[in-house]
């Protein structure tokens, strides 16, 4: 079994959310597949929670393909790694990052920059993987991401999914060992409308077909399978009733950000990367505990300079519009935003002006719910010794994934070294970390 295979669960947890609704309130298989997309919605464990009196959210943009920290937030102008990008400064005093994220460098004393962190994952997909569950790769355990982490950890309500994934680019939170229902519920482009979502039948029909999909898929289960239990309420029912509370339901307004006047639109960026953060400082404010919003174009392996350039065009205006943002509103305290991606790019520039797979050392931005402003942690060597042998060697106070991850749930108020149960009974700590004390106000 591929690795790819093991974070994307089987087809039938994987299935895409475009589903018609005459085929999701069609008797039988329709109902189950009405079901498999509610359950994303129904979050019914129990676990440690949160501060109930102020809840906690995480906004995650996701840089699928590993961004240079050379041209990002860890310049080294000049000499034979830096690269055609240059440093400006920031709205930190003695803080530069690369010149293609101009506004986002007016918004640096919000947030905290970790310039050392290591990974042993170099492959894309197993790399992702550690990134977003905080483990590696293991054949006989799936992982939950921290979205998944954190929406069990916190049962508060909501009509929409609180695991949302928006332009996901294949490798979207997963619930992992936690179930199903803690997987990410995916949208594209904000632009668009949520799909399946509006009735195309008059209310007393629609009614009707609820109806028949209760009486032919309940007595089923009940026949058969649930003939045991005492109760004669399925699963089924309860979820099916959450993805028709959510059709109706006023907080799906979140997702349109047509709703924003043309200039904040035109602030987060003409794309829909931009459009997507814009619709994660939506969400949250309506009960979105995790929003995950990707954008790619970071691979390049080929002329390094253009594609770092056309990625950081798109990031710039997003990143440093979300930061904004959530101060203004009030909401940096509650929301922790993460900016990063799988790996780093090489020192080197290889004989196709590309930059490769770089795992030992590099930048992750991290901003709001107690993370320090304009804060800075570990460094990179200017003139790296790239020495095989020891691939740490230039980075000073390494971070691993774990200690990442621990500091990111610390932030969010879920305590890192609970152990849950999986399903086979196996004790599991959310992360085998170590928060970073240095970037987490006290």
């Amino acid at each position: 079994m591929s690795i790819n295979d093991q974070f994307n669960h089987d087809a039938f947890c994987n299935s895409q959310v475009h589903l018609s609704r005459r085929t999701l309130l069609g008797a039988g298989a329709g109902g189950m597949m009405m079901s498999s997309i509610a359950r994303r919605l129904a979050m019914a464990d129990e676990s440690g929670a949160t501060d109930p009196a102020k809840p906690k959210s995480v906004i995650l943009l996701w840089l699928q393909g590993g961004p240079s920290q050379l041209e990002t937030f860890d310049p080294h102008p000049g000499g034979r790694y830096g690269g055609d990008a240059s440093a400006i400064s920031t709205s930190v005093s003695g803080l530069q990052i690369s010149e293609l994220l101009p506004q986002t460098a007016e918004q640096m004393h919000l947030a905290s920059l970790v310039r050392s962190v290591t990974s042993k994952e170099g492959d894309h997909e197993r790399a992702v993987y550690n990134i977003k569950t905080g483990y590696r790769p293991d054949p006989t355990l799936k992982h939950p991401s921290v979205g998944a982490v954190l929406c069990h950890a916190d049962q508060g309500g909501a009509d929409i999914p609180r695991h949302i994934s928006i332009v996901p680019n294949g490798f979207p939170g997963r619930g992992g060992y936690l179930g199903a229902a803690y997987d990410a519920f995916k949208i594209y482009d904000p632009a668009q409308p949520v799909p399946d979502i509006r009735r195309s039948v008059p209310e007393p029909r629609f009614e009707q077909r609820v109806a028949d999909l209760y009486d032919v898929v309940e007595s089923e289960f009940q026949r058969g399978r649930l003939r045991q239990l005492e109760t004669t309420r399925t699963l089924h029912r309860t979820v099916t009733e959450g993805a028709l509370r959510m059709m109706s339901s006023q907080q799906l307004g979140a997702f349109d950000v047509s709703a924003e006047p043309k200039q904040v639109l035109e602030s987060f960026g003409d794309s829909p990367f931009g459009r997507g953060v814009l619709a994660a400082t939506r969400l949250i404010e309506v009960g979105a505990r995790c929003v995950e919003v990707s954008l790619g174009g970071w691979d390049s392996h080929i002329t390094n300079h253009s594609l770092q350039s056309s990625a950081c065009g798109k990031l710039d205006p997003a990143l440093s519009a979300l930061l904004k943002r959530l101060e203004e509103r009030d909401l940096l305290e509650t929301t922790l935003v993460v900016c990063g991606g799988e790996f780093g790019r090489t020192p080197t520039i290889n004989p196709a002006e590309g930059r490769d797979h770089w795992p030992h050392g590099f930048s992750v931005l991290l901003a709001g719910c107690g993370i320090r402003r304009a804060g800075l942690y570990g460094e990179t060597a200017e003139k790296p010794t790239l020495d095989p042998d020891k691939p740490m060697a230039d980075v000073v106070n390494p971070v691993t994934v774990g200690d990442l991850h621990a500091t990111i749930l610390t932030a969010l108020g879920v305590d890192h070294e609970e152990e849950l149960e999986t399903p086979i009974g196996r004790p599991m700590k959310r992360s085998e970390g170590k928060p970073i004390e240095a970037i987490l106000d006290s």
